[in-house]
């Protein structure tokens, strides 16, 4: 079995084997000419998400600067992300995200770990587990979200958390470790912050889109 292989696997691996820098490395290039484009360059920096992602569906926008160790070629978008500024990945295994997410401020998802047994981390070996984000969630600003997780659908993640484990969907989570703290429910279709009433006369196109 190739280290290309293992690392495909989610085996422990050899990252600096010859055979896997010699893919990685152009996208380095890549990346850093993707972080020189101006806001007004919005073709190009479609042009590289396309190009670049494994996947990229429709309305995505990231904000720059944007830091990825494979450039993004191991991260799989939906329909309308948003990304703010200074989102990093540690993209050598792959991340995948639904549809509608949205990212605030230097968050960091790595699929990337070490083995505990020190014998492997002298030889920088590692393995990765892929990273899981479902539809119309909202990951806040300063979010860590560790190797293998997944976050369900609709969930929000309070900002300067570190997502360890697996978040199920429908639920308001936060803290270090991250921790599931309420469900979403009718409170939250009352007031949208602290006691603070949503007028839903202002919003008719939502309230058809949720019946």
């Amino acid at each position: 079995m190739t280290e290309n292989e293992k690392m495909a696997a989610g085996l422990i691996y050899d990252p600096g084997d010859e055979e896997i820098m010699s893919e990685q490395r152009p996208y380095g290039q890549k990346l850093w000419e993707f972080n020189q484009l101006s806001p007004a360059e919005f073709a190009k920096k479609q042009a590289y998400m396309h190009e670049v992602f494994a996947e990229c569906g429709e309305h995505c926008y990231i904000e720059l600067p944007f830091r990825a160790n494979w450039g993004g070629a191991h991260l799989h978008l939906g329909n309308g992300v948003y990304a703010n500024f200074g989102m990093t990945l540690v993209d050598d295994g792959h991340i995948y995200v639904g549809n509608q997410v949205m990212f605030g401020p230097n968050v960091m998802m790595t699929t990337a770990n070490h083995p505990i047994e020190p014998a492997f981390r002298k030889k920088g070996y590692q393995y990765n587990k892929d990273i899981h984000i479902g539809d119309n969630a909202w990951i806040g600003a300063g979010v860590q979200i560790m190797p293998g997780v997944t976050i369900g659908e609709n969930s929000v993640i309070g900002a300067g958390s570190v997502v360890t484990r697996d978040i199920p969907a429908n639920v308001i989570a936060l803290g270090v470790p991250c921790r599931v703290i309420r469900e979403i429910g009718e409170r939250d279709r009352e007031f949208f912050f602290r006691d603070e009433r949503i007028n839903w006369e202002d919003y008719p196109e939502i309230r058809r889109d949720m019946e």
